[in-house]
Order: C-alpha cells, then sequence, then structure tokens
C-alpha cells in the first residue's frame, strides 16, 4: 500500500500509476495553496472524480477506514437501558479499541431513537459516510430486526457486535474445548441459559458449526423455550424444545455444555455435578458470571470453563474479534460480513490458540506455562498475531463468498501492511507494565518531596507494577500526600538525617569504595545526607531493588552518585543512555543521548554493544544504523569516518548483529529511499529501528525536537551498563513517563542477574 495526501492522490491516478493506496490526511493549512488543496478550489478535483464513479470515494477519502459505531442506548452491557447519552463513553472505547488494536478510525453516533423503523432510516442514510457499521448495545429483539433490514439495504460490512462477537469468540473456545475433551461436536447436549441478541447469535453460529438443532435446550428469563408458550418471538421460537423438561436441572441432566449469557449466580454448583463427564461451562455474564470460577473449578477437577472476565483463564473477550473482523472486511471492501466471514474468524482463532505462544506474550501476563490446554482455549487479547491470522482469513472468506469487491493478491505484502497500520510494537509498554505486575519489585524514589513522584508512587502501588520507597523529609513528603488526598497508607518513608546508624554503616562502605580515589571518611558521612547516595547504597546493599531519581535535579549530577555507589556492570567500560521513540509504525531506539559526549570509535562499539543488549530486553530485534552527515562515505570528515570505522568494528565484534552505516537519518528509516540509491545496504529490506548517535548533543536535539514537534512518545532515558537497575528520569517528566521508567526499572530488576539492561 501506498500512503499518500490529497493531492498526491490525484496525481497519482491521473498518471494511470498502478497500485492500492491510503489517502493520509494531512495537517498543514500554512498556505493559500495549502488552502486551495484542502477546499475551495483543489476540493473541487475529487468530488468531480467521485461524482463521474462513486468508488473513487474510497481513493480521495477515507472512507475506506472508517466505521460508525452506532447505538441507541438500549442494552449497555451490565447497565441496561441506560439510552443514548449515557452510552456514548461506551462508543468512545469502542472506537479506541478499533484504533488500538486495528487501525481503524471511527466515529461513534448514539441515536436517540427507540423505533426501529426510523433507526434503521436513520443509519441507512449514513452509508455515504462509513466503510462499514459496527451496531452495538441495541436490545433484542429489537437488534435482529435492525442488523437484518441494513444488510439488506446497505452495500458495506455490517455486524451487531453484540451478538456476533461473542458468538464468534465463544465458538472458538467451543471447538478447542470439544477436542480437548474429545467430544463430536454433532453429538454434544448444549444448554443456553439466556435469550437474548447474544444467545441467539451464539446458538445460530454453534449449529452452523455442526451442533444439532435438536441438542440445545434454551432458556429465557421466564424458563424453558417451550412451543406451548405464546410470548415465543420468531428468534426465540427457532429454539423450542420438545424434549419433557421443565427446569434447568432436568435440562443439565447428561449435558456436555452450559452457555450462559443471562445474570449472575444463577446455577448451583450443584446443578454443575449434574452434568456430563468433562463438561463445559462458558459462564459469560458480566461482570458477575453464572458461577463464580473458584466455585465451579472447585465443584468438578474435569470441568473447562470460560468466562468474560480478565482475571480468570478463557476469557471470551469480543476484542478478539471485532477489530480484525472489520480489518479484513474493509480491505477487500466487502458488501456484508456474512456467514462464512465469521466462521473463517472461528477457525482462525481456535487454530492460533495451538500454535506456540510467542515469548512476547508470555512476558506480558508473567507466566511461561501457557500453552494450548483447559486454560487456554483461546488466544490472549494482546497477542500481536491476532490481526496477521484474522483479518486475512476473513477478507479470504470474503473473497471465496463472493462479497469482496477488490481482491488481495499478495498475501505476504499485506501481512506487512497489517502490521504497519497498528505498529507492531505499539503495545510495547502495556507488556513490560503487565510483566512487572507479575512480581513487583522495591524500587527507591530519591525525589519523594515531589507530587509528581508521589503520584507515580501511589499508581505503581495501586496498580501493583512497584513497591514504593520514599526517601526525603518525612513531614515535607506526608503534608504532600495529605494536601493532595494520596492513597499512600503502609509506604517507608525514610529520611536520611533520621538513620543515623544507617548512615554510618553507608558512609564505611561508600569509604572504603572510593578511599583511593580521593574520598575521605568525612566526605563519605556528609555524602551519605544526600538522597540519590543513600538510595544508591540501599540499592548497592540489596535493600531496593531499583532506583529512581533525577526529576529535579540535572542528569550529571544524579548519574554520579549511581556510578560511585552501584558502578558498572563487569565488562562494561562506559555507560550511555538511551530513548524508545513510540509513535504509531514501531518503537525507535535512540543511543547515546545521555551519557558520552562526543565518544570515539571504539567507545561507538561498545555503545552499539550495550545498545543491541536493550532493544532485544523489550522485545525487538534491532536493526541498527550508525548516523552521520553522510552516506557510505559520500562526504569526508571527522564524524563520518569514526562512524564508519565504528560499524567496521562493530561487525567483527557483534557478527549476529543487523547493522550498517555511516548513513544519514532519513536514509536509515526511509526503506524506500534505501531500495532505490543504497540497495547495497543490509537495511534496505526493512530500514534501521536503532540509531546510534555520533555525539550526545546529536541524539539529545534529535529525540527532544520529536518529542516536542513530532508529536512522539520518548520512554526514557533508560540508563545501560550498570550493575544494578537505576533508571534516571528526564528533567521535569510527566506523571505518565515517570509509570513508564518504574516498570522498565522492576522488568530490568526481575531480570537482574547481576547485571542490569
Amino acid at each position: 500500500m501506498i500512503k499518500v495526501n490529497k493531492e498526491e492522490a490525484l496525481n497519482y491516478h491521473s498518471e494511470g500509476k498502478p497500485g492500492k493506496i491510503e489517502v493520509v490526511p494531512t495537517k498543514m493549512v500554512s498556505t493559500q495553496h495549502d488552502l486551495a488543496l484542502a477546499y475551495s478550489p483543489g476540493v473541487a478535483e475529487p468530488c468531480k472524480e467521485i461524482h463521474a464513479d462513486k468508488d473513487n470515494v474510497y481513493k480521495y477519502t477515507a472512507k475506506g477506514n472508517l466505521v460508525g459505531v452506532i447505538t441507541n442506548g438500549t442494552a449497555v452491557l451490565g447497565l441496561g437501558n441506560i439510552g443514548p447519552d449515557a452510552s456514548k463513553p461506551v462508543m468512545e472505547g469502542k472506537g479506541v479499541l478499533f484504533k488500538k488494536f486495528a487501525g481503524i478510525d471511527v466515529f461513534d453516533i448514539e441515536i436517540d431513537c427507540n423505533d426501529p423503523e426510523e433507526f434503521i432510516r436513520i443509519v441507512k442514510s449514513l452509508e455515504p459516510t462509513f466503510g462499514g457499521i459496527n451496531l452495538e448495545d441495541i436490545k433484542a429483539p429489537e437488534s435482529f430486526k435492525i442488523e437484518n433490514a441494513l444488510k439488506e439495504q446497505m452495500s458495506i460490512p455490517l455486524m451487531h457486535d453484540d451478538q456476533h462477537g461473542t458468538a464468534i469468540i465463544s465458538s472458538a473456545a467451543l471447538l478447542n474445548a470439544l477436542e480437548l475433551t474429545n467430544k463430536k461436536i454433532g453429538s454434544i447436549k448444549m444448554v443456553v441459559n439466556g435469550a437474548g441478541a447474544a444467545a441467539i447469535a451464539c446458538a445460530k453460529l454453534y449449529v452452523a458449526l455442526g451442533v444439532k438443532m435438536d441438542n440445545i435446550v434454551m432458556f429465557d428469563k421466564d424458563g424453558i423455550i417451550r412451543p406451548e408458550r405464546n410470548d415465543l418471538d420468531i428468534y426465540r421460537a427457532q429454539f423450542v424444545t420438545t424434549r419433557k423438561i421443565n427446569t434447568l436441572a432436568e435440562a443439565l441432566e447428561g449435558a456436555d455444555v452450559f452457555i450462559g449469557l443471562s445474570a449472575g449466580n444463577v446455577l448451583d454448583p450443584e446443578l454443575v455435578k449434574l452434568m456430563a463427564n468433562d463438561p463445559i461451562i462458558f459462564a459469560l455474564a458480566n461482570p458477575d458470571p453464572e458461577i463464580p470460577y473458584d466455585v465451579a473449578m472447585a465443584t468438578r477437577k474435569d470441568l473447562i470453563m470460560a468466562t468474560g472476565r480478565s482475571d480468570h483463564p478463557n476469557q471470551v473477550n469480543n476484542v478478539l474479534g471485532f477489530p480484525y473482523i472489520f480489518r479484513g472486511a474493509l480491505d477487500v471492501r466487502a458488501t456484508e460480513i456474512n456467514e462464512e466471514m465469521k466462521l473463517a474468524a472461528v477457525h482462525a482463532l481456535a487454530k492460533l490458540a495451538k500454535e506456540p505462544v510467542p515469548e512476547l506474550v508470555l512476558k506480558a501476563y508473567g507466566d511461561n506455562t501457557i500453552n494450548f490446554g483447559r486454560f487456554y482455549l483461546i488466544p490472549k487479547p494482546l497477542d500481536p498475531r491476532l490481526i496477521t491470522t484474522i483479518s486475512p482469513a476473513v477478507a479470504k472468506a470474503a473473497m471465496d463468498s463472493g462479497v469482496a469487491r477488490i481482491p488481495i493478491t499478495n498475501w505476504e505484502a499485506y501481512e506487512q501492511e497489517l502490521q504497519e497500520r497498528i505498529g507492531i510494537d505499539q503495545k510495547l509498554m502495556t507488556r513490560i507494565t503487565n510483566q512487572a505486575k507479575k512480581d513487583p519489585k522495591t524500587v527507591v524514589f530519591a525525589e519523594a518531596d515531589h507530587f509528581k513522584i508521589l503520584k507515580a508512587a501511589q499508581i505503581v502501588k495501586e496498580q501493583r507494577i512497584a513497591n514504593p520507597i520514599l526517601l526525603g523529609n518525612r513531614e515535607r513528603i506526608q503534608a504532600i500526600i495529605d494536601e493532595n488526598n494520596m492513597e499512600l497508607e503502609g509506604v517507608r518513608i525514610i529520611d536520611p538525617y533520621e538513620e543515623n546508624e544507617k548512615r554510618e554503616e553507608y558512609a564505611h562502605l561508600l569509604y572504603d569504595k572510593r578511599k583511593r580515589k580521593g574520598l575521605t571518611f568525612f566526605d563519605a558521612q556528609r555524602l551519605m545526607r544526600d538522597r540519590n547516595y543513600f538510595g544508591s547504597m540501599m540499592l548497592n546493599t540489596g535493600e531496593a531493588d531499583a532506583l529512581i531519581s533525577g526529576l529535579t535535579r540535572e542528569y550529571s549530577k544524579t548519574i554520579v552518585p549511581a556510578l560511585q555507589v552501584v558502578g558498572v556492570e563487569e565488562g562494561i567500560n562506559k555507560v550511555a543512555g538511551m530513548y524508545i521513540i513510540l509513535n504509531k509504525k514501531e518503537p525507535y531506539f535512540f543511543a547515546d543521548t545521555t551519557v558520552n559526549v562526543n565518544p570515539n570509535s571504539d567507545e561507538l562499539v561498545d555503545i552499539i554493544g550495550l545498545t543491541a543488549r536493550a532493544v532485544r530486553f523489550f522485545d525487538t530485534e534491532p536493526r541498527i544504523a550508525m548516523l552521520s552527515y553522510s552516506n557510505f562515505g559520500s562526504v569526508k570528515g571527522v564524524v563520518p569516518d569514526k562512524t564508519a570505522e565504528a560499524v567496521q568494528k562493530a561487525k567483527l565484534k557483534y557478527p549476529d548483529l543487523l547493522i550498517d552505516g555511516e548513513m544519514q537519518a532519513n536514509t536509515a528509516i526511509n526503506r524506500n529511499l534505501l531500495r532505490e540509491h543504497y540497495p547495497f545496504s543490509e537495511l534496505a529490506e526493512k530500514g534501521a529501528n536503532t540509531l546510534i548517535f555520533p555525539t550526545l548533543s546529536a541524539g539529545n536535539i534529535a529525540y527532544k525536537l520529536l518529542q516536542e514537534i513530532g508529536g512522539a512518545e520518548a520512554i526514557g532515558p533508560v540508563l545501560m551498563g550498570m550493575r544494578k537497575p537505576v533508571h534516571i528520569l528526564q528533567l521535569g517528566s510527566s506523571i505518565r513517563e515517570i509509570v513508564n521508567m518504574i516498570a522498565i526499572a522492576v522488568v530490568d530488576a526481575q531480570n537482574n542477574n547481576n547485571q542490569a539492561i
């Protein structure tokens, strides 16, 4: 896919060039020429093109990547009929998930309308705006009528996610549960408790997979669905049973599967005991399942269970489906989301759960034992393979079933495009934070008399990321806590001025370390009143696992105590600093940005080695570019010469690294430029993700400009090469940045086998 702006799109197609493009809106409207392109008269050109051929709307506008999340708020999960205004936060949250997991833009639309016919008319009228429609939180049976009518009347993909999302995810879990229990889908007996939109959709999809209609017993709030009932709509009437069953207990006698889409705590443990061997229970009511997970598992040792909750195994979470289903449907410009596409998503999900779980997923959930089995029926939401597994399956099913309007011919290129849409590593900090939560470490804060530090400490304590120790004046710290109503009860506060014995002990240790480097014992005693020295000594002696400092002091004044007390890792000549720059595509790693002012070629080689190790720490394979103002010898000078020399030395020292240079920054990350002008480069295929700067000033200026002007999120600086985890904040860091650094420090401590990052 080629990304262009509107002007480029017009030129691109007017020149008859082939290929799929994505129109990327530009924000730059700073001149009369820009304004003319964005509006009148330039905008008239794409308007005329679209008027001549309506399909051109996908070329010149954002329609093809825009989904409408539409509701009337009549059946909001866990809240019921709260109306369109109160439902808006839920719809906005849905939009966030579309964007985060599939790179899809969303408008949420809340419609004040309970009349199905009028609702249908309103949504149908919006078809020119959207590439797809996600209906949400509409009560049954109206939701069935609305969806069916809109599918008939509209020619864009449309799905009521409450129905089909739950159906698709639970179907994948069901297939795998049946495989584990050696049960045939055509012979199982199933009880469905609930007869709303989700329950009906689930049951219908189970039937499409092979469950016999006669083997399903369905209950609603009024009891079992039987033919003699005169209150049934056409949707529930599909699932009447003629078997001589009147109660839930009778239905569960010998049943293989219980599907709960009703209310919490309606399934008694005694009823679970009535089920067949190796029973399958999907208790999907939220927030309280039909039977508590712990109770159910204690009742039957042969039970396989799933819930809708994230704190139990086998969470049936719709986020495993809807972003990727719409992604695949949009990418082939499908006219609908049909049964074939839903079933393709089911089988893709079920198959993915049986594949080896990537290390980054294991780290994200802090569990190295995750593998296919009773406690892992479906993939985890943070599995980055979901988009490249489900979306292609859905797209292919759309093509095979004849509802795709544009085919995909290069599936490898499509997979790469999917990864780039969301940024293959955009979940980096989520993974790091989740890993930190699995084994929180003790982190000492040397500047605890600052609001930001205390707020960050509260966050990491509440979220169980770390166990804080606060250094500073006790009364001042407590005053800030009280003034801002912070919840830091039980957190240790240590005032070095009060710790006479500990200061004396630490002074002796520091004196022994530095006595042959000009430090007197009197100096050591004085320095131990400094919180950076005191905190560093806590880390050095094992009384803390990591140290965070630097919010209020210059970097050099913070790093010196750490270097003198904690020291560098054995075999390391110099430490270095690295920033992680997050953007939509992927994270970039910048070094050295904080420590070495003008490293020579040998020092650059050390920085390369430290940075490569740190990048791998973040579950990313480094593709390293040594930067300069020259491209492969195009300009001679001191900087190009030393950087070229560093590359050659690094290749000899680290033969397993992908590294090239010297090169300019834009050359390093622009694959098209590399391929066109420097095809011989080892980075030509994918470009660089790790940039080594020739001087401190170059790296420092680059990351700060990106942070302030480029809108990128900068995480760091990550201090590399220390013997134990010391991480020094950027002067004036935000609370979010401090929390990120704490999470990194904790994971660093978890992995610290006598060496840090």
